[in-house]
């Protein structure tokens, strides 16, 4: 056995405990009596330091209730939050970092201020929140990134679009075909699609999130493994040097990862606000991409790091 009903958490290492909390946690959402376990491990995970009980957790926990905090003292100071939640001041920073990119706060130096126009819809951290509101930020830009994709897209092709709203911006400029195939884990994107002339949609299996309107999860591997698309267009909730693509939601990546896999040619839709950002969980890296179109909002200096690390971009007019 792993543990016994007398396991405490001095027997634990904290990144031990960390990992299983993660996995419980997503688990948890699947498999029912993963939640139990989920629960009575994480109860073992408090360690003592220095006298005081911590709680090892995770980060979108952790930036929940940094969040919660500034509400009710609409403000906090860097060693305020560390002190509280027992995490260090550089980690501290990163959250902040991460939380002001998202509008969630206003960072300050030291510390940061509650955002009054946070919206308690929009996660944190890259969790997929409802799909009009994502539709609705950076539109002009996604509409740019769209118009130069959309010349990528020829007749008799299988594409894959995924369910990101930059993707679906695309999805909807594909008129005038007389043969197209379209596979998508897009909910909406596939009900818009789906009486248009010329075009075949294809509806990845899985589970579906409502919030983001999407199919997750990889109950359809037998009919991903059986198709060959030309083209991937995928977008992500971050994009980094480092780590490539990245998404808030495991599965989704999982799911993305093997229709990349299963295509000729993959091409991300990243507009600027993207850049320099990370998630949890990675599905392609640099190399993946054979191009990543972007907006002119992106900047000379990350331009020019990019193109250095070997990565082709398209800037959209």
């Amino acid at each position: 056995m792993l543990f016994s009903y007398h396991t405490t958490a001095a027997d634990f290492h904290p990144l031990l405990c960390q990992f299983f909390c993660f996995h419980f946690s997503l688990a948890k959402n699947a498999i029912p009596m993963y939640s139990i376990l989920y629960i009575n491990f994480r109860n073992l995970c408090f360690r003592k330091y220095k006298g005081v009980k911590k709680i090892i957790m995770l980060q979108l926990e952790r930036q929940k209730l940094i969040l919660e905090y500034l509400k009710q003292n609409r403000k906090a100071t860097t060693n305020e939050l560390s002190e509280m939640l027992g995490v260090s001041t550089t980690t501290i920073r990163t959250d902040l970092n991460q939380m002001d990119k998202e509008k969630l706060l206003t960072k300050t130096h030291g510390g940061a201020l509650y955002h009054d126009n946070s919206a308690d819809n929009k996660e944190l951290t890259g969790k997929a929140y409802f799909f009009h509101e994502r539709a609705l930020e950076n539109k002009k830009e996604k509409e740019a990134i769209a118009a130069n994709a959309i010349h990528m897209v020829k007749d008799h092709m299988c594409i894959f679009l995924d369910a990101s709203s930059t993707a679906y911006t695309l999805g909807m400029k594909l008129t005038g075909f007389t043969e197209l195939t379209v596979i998508t884990n897009g909910i909406d994107l596939a009900l818009a699609l789906k009486d248009i002339p010329g075009i075949t949609v294809i509806l990845t299996g899985g589970i579906v999130t409502s919030a983001s309107s999407s199919i997750e999860g990889l109950l359809g591997v037998d009919l991903l493994q059986k198709i060959h698309t030309d083209i991937a267009f995928v977008s992500a909730r971050g994009f980094s040097v480092e780590n490539g693509l990245t998404d808030f939601s495991i599965y989704e990546a999982d799911l993305k990862r093997m229709c990349i896999k299963a295509s000729a040619k993959t091409i991300a839709l990243i507009d600027h606000t993207k850049f320099d950002t990370s998630s949890i969980s990675s599905y392609a890296s640099i190399d993946d991409l054979n191009l990543v179109i972007t907006d002119s909002g992106l900047s000379e200096n990350t331009k020019e790091i990019y193109e250095k690390a070997g990565v082709d971009l398209l800037i959209a007019d």
